[in-house]
């Protein structure tokens, strides 16, 4: 269970260690316990395949997995939006993102049929998907929605 009496657990998307943060302390800026980096700084965060299975498994808080690729003119295009989107939508949610053309394995698992695609976790599961590249503010109603 991602959340429990004690807080939400956060796992870093530098170091890939769980992390346990009070629900009341999470607008206060909460820091990884062992590499000392922001959990929830409202920047997009890239994922390798090992923390990408550990977040979307695990975390605590909704997370928003951006697939893309550097050749991918769209991605490329929609990434300041998807940094603006971020800002928007912390600390009620994380967003992050993962190279497909660095680790085929994972798109391959998740589905990955076109990019840019983003898919929104939360408490282990696949909640809901999104394709094509969108700005900041349809991406943040697209997670407010996907989240009732």
């Amino acid at each position: 269970m991602a959340e429990t009496m004690d807080g939400v657990k956060l796992v870093c998307a530098t170091c890939g260690q769980a992390n346990r943060v009070p629900r009341a302390r999470l607008a206060e800026g909460p820091k990884c316990g062992s590499c000392g980096d922001p959990l929830l700084d409202g920047k997009v965060a890239e994922l390798d395949a090992a923390t990408h299975d550990k977040v979307s498994r695990g975390d605590g808080l909704p997370v928003l997995v951006d697939y893309w690729a550097p050749w991918c003119g769209p991605c490329r295009a929609m990434a300041p939006e998807f940094a603006k989107a971020a800002k928007m939508l912390a600390p009620q949610a994380r967003l992050m993102k993962l190279n497909t053309e660095d680790h085929p394995a994972i798109s391959q698992r998740a589905g990955i049929r076109g990019i840019p695609a983003l898919i929104l976790y939360r408490n282990g599961r696949e909640l809901a998907r999104l394709a094509g590249a969108r700005p900041a503010a349809e991406i943040a109603a697209f997670v407010r929605q996907s989240l009732g």
